[in-house]
This record gives structure tokens, sequence and C-alpha cells, in this order.
């Protein structure tokens, strides 16, 4: 690779480098500053939901438990898939092809693992609304920490194959050096798409349209009076699983209004999209992350409460487990 102007190149040592590309002062506002900003908004938001549930005793619940999950995905998202993005995208990769390999495969496994998440959020919902007497049994503690870590260890080795040969021999997409690019072959390309978007997607839905069906029958049958004297603790009962559907709800339904594009440039191809519009697609699915944690602060009371025990040190003090957050 002949280049008149070493200058230009990433690095200027190197004939195989890439050449540095040129960004108009309003890129690099967008990548350092809005990107940077909403990275460490992310972390220090999720890191609060981490330290919530993790150490309010009361909130050790089920359903708190996958969106603790959630919140650790959430987490590395803005940890490792912003910066690591934001270094991408400014056109000269300093830190190596593994690091890059790297980088690639934990982004990947966030990706999958937050997509398991959010299915795992829905089937919860879809018991708990529909099969509100069988709750308890089915969905048992052990068995939601069961559940989430095989979603984890799942995304594990299914990116592990899916991105094997980039794992085993790192930087050989890369058409010059200081390049870091993300490729995968068409055939796992279409398994990646069904895996981790058509199918989640298709469950989430089907879930939450069954769970919205049930629940504005059960709001109808409260609201006619007709339900039955001995089953006013269950009504009570009906009443908070509703509240939680709903809430969690607007959590599936912004993740997919994030996460649908992200897929829907991936199947159209470079070809439809520059490079610019595919971007801030992928701006728009980390940027999730960071909306996740302000939806707690909307709908959930007990996040606002921790967030201040937290901020003003009174969970060191002895017996802050015990806490009423709720």
């Amino acid at each position: 690779m002949e280049v008149e102007d070493g200058a230009e190149l990433c690095f200027p040592q190197l004939n195989t480098s890439c050449r540095k590309p040129i960004f108009t002062w309003s890129d690099v506002v967008l990548l350092h500053i809005v990107l940077s900003s909403v990275s460490v908004l992310t972390v220090a938001l999720n890191l609060l939901i981490i330290i919530s549930i993790s150490h309010f005793r009361q909130l050790h619940t089920n359903t708190n438990t996958l969106l603790l999950s959630l919140a650790v995905s959430d987490f590395l998202v803005g940890l490792v898939l912003m910066p690591g993005e934001i270094l991408r995208k400014t056109g000269c990769w300093f830190l190596g092809d593994l690091v890059c390999s790297l980088v690639k495969y934990v982004s990947a496994i966030i990706t999958s693992t937050s997509v398991g998440n959010i299915v795992l959020i829905s089937v919860d919902r879809y018991v708990a609304i529909c099969d509100p007497l069988h709750y308890p049994t089915r969905v048992t503690e052990r068995r939601v920490k069961f559940c989430v870590c095989l979603c984890w260890l799942i995304s594990v080795f299914y990116n592990m194959l899916l991105l094997k040969d980039d794992l085993t021999e790192p930087g050989r997409y890369n058409s010059c050096y200081g390049q870091c690019v993300f490729v995968i072959s068409y055939i796992a390309g279409i398994v990646d798409v069904v895996v981790t978007f058509i199918a989640p997607v298709t469950v989430i839905i089907v879930l939450y349209m069954r769970v919205f069906v049930v629940a504005v029958s059960q709001a109808r049958a409260m609201r006619s009076h007709i339900t039955a004297v001995t089953l006013q603790r269950s009504v009570t009962t009906t009443k908070s699983e509703l509240k939680a559907a709903r809430t969690l709800g607007v959590l599936v339904a912004m993740f997919l209004m994030c996460f649908c594009p992200f897929y829907c440039v991936t199947l159209a191809g470079d070809n439809l999209l520059n490079a610019s519009a595919a971007s801030y697609v992928i701006y728009l699915f980390d940027f999730n992350s960071c909306v996740n944690p302000l939806i707690y602060a909307l709908f959930y009371p007990w996040f606002r409460k921790t967030v201040k025990l937290i901020v003003t040190i009174q969970i060191l003090q002895p017996g802050s487990r015990e806490a009423n957050v709720l």
C-alpha cells in the first residue's frame, strides 16, 4: 500500500497502515463528548441498579434477579461496547488485532445476553399474569438463577462458534493495519439473524400479546366487581402483577424500538444505508442500556429510595440490608 503523505496514516512508519479519516468538528463532538457522557451515565446508572438489587434483601425476588442480569449486561454495554465503538469509529485502531477481536467477542456476548434477558423477562410476566396460581411453583428462585446462568453460558459458547475464525486469527479481515472491522460469513450471518433477532422477537411479541389480552380481561373483571369475595387476596396480587407487567412492558417496548433498527440495518446491508446512518443505529441500540435505569426510576419507587441510600452512603451502616425500601 503506497501512500504519498505519511502524515495521513494511522501508523506513519508502516506502508500497510490505514489512512486517518477526516472528521468535521460536529462529528468529533458527537463521538467524543456526547457518546462518552452517555457511556459514563450508562455505567453509573446500571451500577446503582446492580448495587440496589444485590444489597437490599427485600429486592431479592425472581423478577428482580432477571432485572439484575439485564443491568449487568447494560453495565457492560457502557463499559465495553460504547468505548469500543467510539475508538473504532474514530478511524484508527491503536490497540492491536487481539484486543479488537476480544472487544468484538465481548460485544457479541453482551448483545446476545441482553436479548436472552428480555426473553426471560417476557416469560416471567407471561406465567405471572396468565397462570398466577402456578407461578410460585413454576418460577422458583433456583430455576430463575439457573436460567440466567444458562443464558450467559449459551451466549458465550454461541458467539465463540460464530466468531471462531476471528478469534483464532485476529485481524484476518482487516484490509490495512490500524483497522477493526466486524465480519462474519453469509451463512453465519443468516443463523445469527434468526437466533438473536427473528426467533427472540417473535417469542417476545407473542408472549406480550397474550399478557396484554389476559391483563385487559382481568382489569375489566376487577372493575365490574364480578370477582368472588374469596378471591380478594388474589385480586390484590393481580393488581401488583399487572403493574409490574405494565412497567416491564415499557421496558420491553423500548428494547424492541432500539433493537429492531439495529438488525434491520444488518438485513439491509451496506448498499442501502451509508456508514453514518448505520453508526447512528448502533448508537441507538447502545443508548437503550442507558434508558433502562431511567425507566426503573420512573416506575419503581424502590429504585429512587435505594439510590438515595446508596448516594448518602447509608448502605454501609449495620443492618442496612434489611431496610424497608418497598
